[in-house]
């Protein structure tokens, strides 16, 4: 088939402002009424006050989907409703109930602790993944404020080994172009560059490398370039 070309104009302020209200509002599990949005050159800010911590979550992840957001500034406070207040006691009770009954996460290895609401969890895992399972557990405790992750990721994988798999898994996106990433890997410490077309390419980026086992850090080097930014894109279909 043939080559498409389209060329897309970037977005004012108040046009990436206005998409992220519609879409913070279409979200059901956001009440967008209690969410405000600025927006200057890429950056969104978000502030308001929500009452759980993973709504607030929520609300950041929503805002990254939306074409032309660079980045995030998320500060949303949570303010638990009358229902939802419990003390430091039985929050951490409740979290460490909630981490033995998910599969993902190894919970004999992680040590809790609450202070004024925000939850601390510290510890040592093999995965990324198991690490971002604490936090999704965590953050939809009620009376939670926020959490402190502190987990460390440990494993017996060689520098070579790391930097190979991330490479290799690259490749296999159908979401990036394996050609434009660079892989530097010192001390379990990954370091990536290049460029991408998105903020949702951005993350995929960064999901790819924590991915990999042994990954104790991920520098996220890598610029964005929208499409239609420079001259027009091609497309092959």
């Amino acid at each position: 088939m043939g080559i498409m070309k389209r060329t897309i104009e970037m977005k004012t302020d108040a046009h990436l402002q206005r998409d992220v209200l519609d879409e913070l509002d279409w979200e059901p599990s956001v009440d967008a009424a209690q969410i405000g949005v600025t927006a200057k050159d890429g950056v969104v800010t978000l502030a308001g006050h929500v009452p759980v911590y993973s709504v607030k979550h929520k609300a950041e992840e929503v805002t990254k989907r939306i074409y032309g957001v660079r980045a995030v500034a998320n500060e949303i406070e949570v303010r638990p409703s009358d229902a939802s207040v419990l003390d430091d006691q039985q929050i951490a009770a409740a979290a460490v109930h909630a981490l033995q009954w998910d599969s993902e996460v190894p919970d004999r290895n992680i040590q809790i602790a609450v202070e004024d609401g925000w939850i601390k969890a510290e510890g040592a895992v093999e995965y990324h993944y198991q690490k971002d399972a604490v936090d999704r557990v965590l953050r939809h405790l009620r009376g939670a404020r926020g959490i402190k992750n502190e987990i460390g990721v440990v494993s017996p994988r060689t520098i070579s080994a790391i930097k190979s798999a991330i490479e290799a898994a690259f490749k296999r996106s159908s979401l990036l172009n394996s050609k434009t990433l660079a892989v530097e890997v010192e001390d379990s410490k990954v370091t990536i560059t290049g460029d991408v077309h998105s903020l949702s390419e951005l993350a995929e980026v960064e999901r790819t490398a924590w991915s990999t086992g042994g990954v104790r850090e991920v520098r996220n080097c890598v610029t964005i370039t929208p499409w239609g930014s420079g001259p027009a894109e091609e497309w092959g279909y």
